[in-house]
């Protein structure tokens, strides 16, 4: 077998675990130290040469950049990057940390990974102010190829307290990891984090390290995930929690580059990176084609990112599952990233973000700003088309108010249930003040923005206070269904009414959401938090709107389909 293609191939990796857990491997856990720490090359400057390198990972993305290059080690004639006078020799480097000593060294002027791993490195590349790190370029987000597998009786991400979880050590989940915990309102301090040096087909990855019985969960490549949850070498009781298809806003891939290199070549950056946008434009189009160019970039890709050197159908196959994995963020993707300072997960909020969480592990020594190239996009759209397009709705709602309805009168709403949090309003109350609800409704603007791939729903509940009234007075049955269809009415106006204040109030602060995301559903007095209010707290606590964030990958049919 290659030694890549279970990197995407189910049915090897679940070949590989089998036959390691036969024959009684131990994983093997190491400790993650800040690369600060462990990386003591003195920097240099950046090596002259004919052909510049450019690092690759097995990513969906970096098929785009395998186009631009003309599906060739080296810069093919006539391809994307020959017509901007670019010379490149493309090299797979899945190993961030011989990245980073390179990108130190000078041997290369380019820094590729996740947001994640290039915040990692940021301390150690701040020692020598020609190395520091300016982010030039966002690839992708990663839209379903990454997920959390978790063992039975984990149903949400607040029951990972207390549990033992299991990652690869510098890889791009560490801050996937921090987002869960800190949206389910837990912090790294609330769970026992191990690291394994590999992320996928060795004895030493989450993936194997999931089948130790004081393992809870683990964070894989979405191949590793249905091994561990499907099939004969499945886990008894282990699903996916979480994957990127809902969580698709949490992993950025990026481009890094030296300061100094940045500097005196701005100009080449800047056609890097306008051929970079060209070839994600070309690449899209020819995959929605099916047409002769993505069949060679598959080939391409297969050799390169997956080393299989007769490109076989199998593992062209999992080239092209990389692809489907990413959502290629393109001229307007990387505007928005870099330039609406109001975006929750723009590019500032996120290192941030990532730098607060890494420093609390002990991961990052001191948060280091992290700047990007404030490149001139103006000048980048030659060639582009659509990029002025509105953006269309994510989900088709009629259809999601069904699977919702449907999960609600099942009693199986919880089961896809991420997160959750309520607002109380007052008796009578029909109007939803900005003023009073700011905090909540900034945590709904910034859960949509995170979690694109979840449907919010939004719950209105009622007390049962009148209506146990009525029944102790002996009231009719009809009279106590109309107030009980009231208290519904009522609840369901009330969630709607919370629902428009709140993408009214996202809206006055520059952060439009996608209104097909929201599903509003009405309660009434059905699921009181007291069946039998006793004190006045009690009552008014009966009286919420839910916010659920909840997942429906499952449920495709709810989906628009991405171009």
């Amino acid at each position: 077998m290659n030694k890549k293609l279970f990197v995407i191939s189910v049915i090897s990796v679940a070949v590989v675990v089998f036959n390691l857990s036969e024959l009684g491997h131990t994983v093997q856990y190491i400790q993650m130290r800040p690369l600060e720490q462990i990386i003591k090359i003195s920097a240099g400057s950046v090596t002259p040469g004919k052909e510049d390198k450019l690092p690759l990972i097995t990513w969906g993305g970096d098929e785009a950049t395998i186009l631009a290059n003309g599906n060739a080690i080296n810069t093919k004639p006539g391809s994307i990057f020959a017509q901007k006078g670019l010379n490149f020799e493309l090299a797979w480097m899945d190993d961030f940390k011989k990245q980073v000593e390179m990108f130190i060294r000078g041997d290369m002027w380019l820094l590729r990974g996740t947001m994640g791993m290039i915040n990692m490195a940021s301390a150690v590349s701040a020692k020598d102010p020609r190395t520091e790190l300016v982010v030039i370029y966002q690839l992708t987000w990663s839209n379903g190829g990454d997920c959390l597998v978790v063992k039975k009786g984990i149903k949400t991400v607040k029951d990972l307290k207390g549990k033992t979880v299991v990652l690869q050590a510098y890889g791009p989940h560490v801050d996937y990891l921090v987002k869960l915990l800190a949206d389910a309102g837990l912090s790294i301090n609330d769970v026992n984090v191990k690291y394994v040096k590999d992320l996928t087909g060795t004895a030493n990855s989450p993936s194997e390290a999931f089948y130790d019985q004081d393992v809870d969960a683990a964070f894989v490549i979405i191949p590793d995930g249905l091994a561990l949850t499907e099939g004969d070498d499945a886990v008894t009781g282990a699903k996916i929690l979480i994957s990127t298809k809902t969580a698709n806003r949490v992993i950025s891939d990026v481009y890094a580059v030296r300061k100094d290199y940045l500097e005196a070549n701005r100009d080449k950056v800047q056609k890097l990176v306008h051929g970079l946008m060209l070839a994600e434009q070309e690449l899209r189009n020819a995959v929605k084609g099916n047409s002769q160019v993505w069949k060679d970039v598959k080939t391409a890709a297969a050799k390169i990112l997956l080393e299989s050197p007769d490109a076989n159908e199998q593992a062209i196959a999992d080239a092209e599952a990389l692809y489907y994995d990413c959502q290629f963020v393109g001229y307007r993707g990387n505007v928005k990233y870099f330039g609406d300072t109001k975006w929750p997960r723009n590019f500032s909020k996120m290192a941030d973000e990532i730098q607060t969480s890494f420093v609390a592990m002990g991961i990052l020594g001191s948060k280091v700003a992290l700047a990007h190239a404030k490149l001139s996009y103006d000048q980048m759209r030659a060639g582009l088309v659509g990029i002025d397009d509105v953006e269309t709705p994510r989900f088709k709602t009629d259809i999601v108010a069904k699977v919702i309805e449907r999960k609600a009168a099942l009693g199986t709403l919880e089961e896809g249930e991420l997160f959750n949090f309520e607002i109380n309003f007052k008796p009578n109350q029909k109007i939803f003040s900005t003023d009073m609800y700011s905090d909540k409704f900034g945590k709904v603007v910034e859960m949509s923005a995170t979690y694109g791939g979840a449907v919010i729903s939004v719950e209105g509940h009622s007390d049962p206070h009148k209506i146990n009234k009525l029944k102790k007075k002996g009231s009719a049955d009809f009279v106590i269904k109309r107030t009980r269809q009231a208290a519904k009415n009522l609840s369901v106006s009330r969630a709607l009414s919370v629902r428009d204040t709140v993408i009214t109030f996202a809206e006055a602060n520059g952060v439009p959401l996608d209104r097909s995301q929201f599903t509003v559903i009405g309660r009434g007095v059905s699921q009181p938090l007291y069946p039998n209010p006793k004190t006045k707290e009690q009552w008014l606590r009966n009286m919420r709107v839910v916010f659920r964030i909840i997942q429906i990958e499952a449920e495709e049919e709810a989906f628009e389909p991405l171009e």
